[in-house]
Parts: structure tokens; C-alpha cells; sequence
């Protein structure tokens, strides 16, 4: 890791996006210069998981290295919540090393972008193609400067966010398309899901114009990419639940290409809040001591795959408020999820972006009925999460129920999780939305 405090950092997001891409298996969706990316000399996560299947504590967490119930955004900016006083940003982080900092495009933490902590930002437009435009000029004239400093710069997409108007992004083949098996095999399902995946390939393609601009620059060679979504797609079933479609994300780390790294897939359990001190670790940086994450940089440093204890064998995941107070949480290790739900609620959220859409319509008769207390999955045998082991009689999964419910617990204590009631939670919730409006 000589030098490694020199390396710049290039992070691009998007939003809504889960694990839908060509590398991940997925092969009726075209991303081919992601692909490309995990592909030449990338490393490929599989089991990255966002703390919270929404947007702001999601990136709140990703950016921080801390739980929503520890930074203060437990529900989404745009409805009034913030960081708490004293939370520090990665762009905040690294500026105490000597990095400089820009954002274009989308942010989510926030309704005052200049607390984040970023030296320029320009968040006027964050549409992909007007975000590359911006972020291209950045890279070109920092490529010019004499005497430039190491750098962060975060490109934040709308995309792949609904809606997908078709004027913008141009819908793959719905006879094309793979329906997930929870949802209706239907004409709107299939032209709903081919809309999506039109806007994955305007994303893709933009991600690959930034790419480009990065290695016109001759920036690659001590660059770190890091590419990522905020947590699962907006379907049903996937966007504000606790299961692997809604919290499992998409993330691929390209080391500086000066170095000589092969493409490898990264297949540990790895936390929204650990990418903060694992890039500082990448960067040969001291992870500061309120961070609540864990560092995976000596593991992805290390040649071949994984060896000796993995640095986490559970992420933990939750949701508090979103469209309304719904709060539920989780503990997922590689063989088994087990999901608390606090309030009586239909047994599938659907957020109204979800709800208003096709699949949404679609979906909506199999959403009523009550959600149970309690949800147990074999994820060796069930990796959709379809059958609680919990629902009937638990045999012998009650002890691995309980085992996983006491470090669920010893987690929420730890962090100083506090749930108010359902009728605190839902006031709260009006509080905020009324105060936003």
C-alpha cells in the first residue's frame, strides 16, 4: 500500500437499483460497462447489505459508517430528518487528511447540502447524463492543476428512481424480461420491469462515459472506483422491506488501475456502515473511533480469496420511518434472516411509489393480511425468503430463532435503538411531514 494516502476516490451512486445488473446473474438486464467494471479488475461484493431499505438512513449510513439510530437519519431528508450535531462525512473525514472534495448530482442526507461537508457541490441536476457532463469538467481540470490534492468526488444519479418515462429511458423488451417469482406474470408487470430496465441502461452507459473521462484523464492510475446503489429496487417485495430484495445492493470496488489486481467476487457479509472505514483503510487512513462499522481493506488487500475468520458473520438492517412509521429489524448471517416487526401492519409494505405502479397494482391482493411478529428464513433452502419457518410450528428452528433474537437485541442495546410506541411513532411521522411541507 505504498502511497496509498495519495489515491483519489471516485464514488458513483444510484438510486433503487438492488443487485439488478448482468454481473449479478441477471442476464435480460444490459449494463454492459458495470459488467465490464467488476469484470476488469474489479471486485465484486455479493452480499453487501444496506442498513435500511430506504434512502436517506441507507446513504446516511454509507456515508457516515453509522446506524441510522446512532447519525440521527432514521426516515428521509425530504420529510425533515437530519444528522445529528457532531456526525461526521466521509468528505468531512477526509478533508482532516488533505483530500478535497466535490459532489454532483444526487444527495439524500440532507436538505442543506452544505453541511455535508463537501469543498463544491453542484446538486441542481442529478439525471446521469448531466452529472457526467459536470463531473467529466471537474476531472479535467483537476487533471490540469499543479499542485492537486488527492480527491473524493461522488457522482449521485436520480436513476434509477421511478418514474421511467419512456422519452428519457428507452424500455427494454418486456418479452425479454425474467419476473421475479413473487410477482404476477403479466403484460403491465413485464412492461413495468422493462421500463426499469431501460433506465438501468442510461445509467450504465453514463457510468461508462465517466469511466472513460477518468481514464482520458490518466486519473485511473490512482483512482479508486466504488460503485454502489442505496438499497433495493422499487418493486414489491424489494424497496422498504427487511428482505434480501430490498436491502441487498449492488457494490463494485476497482482498485487504482496502476496497480496489478484481477477481477474477484467478494463473497463475505458486508454492512452499508462499513465502507467508510474499509475505503479509509484502502487509503492507508486511522478509521475514526465512532464509527460503527468494520473495515474489510486488509481482506480485499489480501491475494485470493478470504482466509481465517471473516471480518462480519451478521449485518444487521432496519426501517423506522418512511411513507409512514413502520418499524421493523433484522439480523442476516449467510444461512438464515430472522425479522422482528414491531406494529401491526398488511403483511408487504408497498411505499407509495411502489404502490402507485404496476407492479404495485398488481401485487396489492397479496399484500393484505397481518404481518407476523416474527419471520425465520433458511436462506440455504429458501433464498427468496419465501417461507417462515416461523408461521407454523418452529421444530427445530426455534433455537436458532431465539440465538438470532438475543443478538438482535444485544444489537439494539448496544447502538441505543429505542422504538416509541406506535402511536408516538405515527405522530412523529405527521410531525415531520407537516413541518416539511
Amino acid at each position: 500500500m505504498a502511497d496509498a494516502q495519495h489515491d483519489n476516490v471516485l464514488i458513483v451512486h444510484c438510486h433503487d437499483l438492488g443487485r439488478q445488473l448482468g454481473a449479478y446473474g441477471h442476464p435480460d438486464v444490459s449494463s454492459p460497462r458495470l459488467d465490464r467494471l467488476a469484470a476488469e479488475g474489479g471486485i465484486l461484493f455479493t452480499r453487501a447489505h444496506a442498513t435500511a431499505p430506504q434512502c436517506s438512513p441507507s446513504r446516511g449510513s454509507l456515508f457516515t459508517g453509522r446506524y441510522p439510530q446512532t447519525n440521527g437519519l432514521a426516515g428521509l431528508a425530504h420529510h425533515g430528518w437530519e444528522y445529528r450535531a457532531g456526525v461526521r462525512t466521509l468528505p468531512q473525514i477526509l478533508a482532516g487528511f488533505g483530500w478535497c472534495s466535490a459532489l454532483f448530482g444526487m444527495q439524500h442526507e440532507t436538505s442543506h447540502p452544505q453541511r455535508l461537508g463537501f469543498d463544491e457541490f453542484d446538486v441542481s441536476d442529478s439525471h446521469c447524463d448531466r452529472v457526467v457532463d459536470r463531473a467529466g469538467r471537474w476531472l479535467r481540470s483537476h487533471a490540469e492543476s499543479a499542485a492537486a490534492q488527492p480527491f473524493l468526488l461522488t457522482a449521485g444519479f436520480f436513476e434509477t428512481h421511478r418514474p421511467y418515462p419512456p422519452d428519457r429511458y428507452r424500455p427494454a423488451d418486456p418479452a425479454a424480461v425474467d419476473p421475479p417469482g413473487c410477482l404476477p406474470d403479466t403484460p403491465a408487470v413485464r412492461g413495468d420491469l422493462a421500463a426499469f430496465y431501460g433506465a438501468i441502461a442510461v445509467a450504465d452507459a453514463a457510468v461508462g462515459r465517466l469511466l472513460d473521462d477518468l481514464a482520458d484523464t490518466g486519473l485511473d492510475n490512482r483512482t479508486w472506483v466504488v460503485f454502489f446503489t442505496d438499497h433495493g429496487p422499487a418493486f414489491p417485495r424489494a424497496k422498504s422491506t427487511l428482505y434480501d430484495a430490498g436491502t441487498g445492493i449492488a457494490m463494485i470496488v476497482r482498485p487504482p488501475t496502476g496497480r496489478t489486481a484481477g477481477p474477484r467476487v467478494y463473497d463475505e457479509l458486508f454492512s452499508g456502515v462499513d465502507l467508510v472505514p474499509t475505503l479509509l483503510g484502502l487509503l492507508g487512513l486511522d478509521v475514526p473511533d465512532d464509527v460503527d462499522g468494520l473495515s474489510h481493506a486488509a481482506a480485499l488487500l489480501a491475494p485470493g480469496p478470504p482466509r481465517g475468520t471473516p471480518v462480519r458473520d451478521h449485518v444487521f438492517t432496519s426501517k423506522t420511518y418512511h411513507d409512514s412509521f413502520d418499524p421493523i429489524r433484522a439480523i442476516r448471517t449467510k444461512d438464515h434472516s430472522y425479522i422482528e416487526n414491531y406494529t401491526s401492519r398488511p403483511l408487504v409494505d408497498l411505499p407509495l411509489d411502489v404502490a402507485q405502479s404496476p407492479s404495485g397494482a398488481a401485487f396489492a391482493p397479496l399484500a393484505v393480511g397481518p404481518r407476523p411478529d416474527r419471520e425465520l428464513y433458511d436462506l440455504r433452502s429458501d433464498p427468496t425468503e419465501s417461507t417462515n419457518l416461523l408461521s407454523g410450528d418452529p421444530g427445530g428452528t426455534d433455537q436458532i430463532a431465539t440465538e438470532l433474537a438475543l443478538r438482535l437485541n444485544d444489537w439494539r442495546q448496544r447502538i441505543g435503538d429505542v422504538i416509541p410506541s406506535d402511536f408516538a411513532g405515527s405522530r412523529i411521522m405527521m410531525r415531520k411531514l407537516d413541518a416539511s411541507r
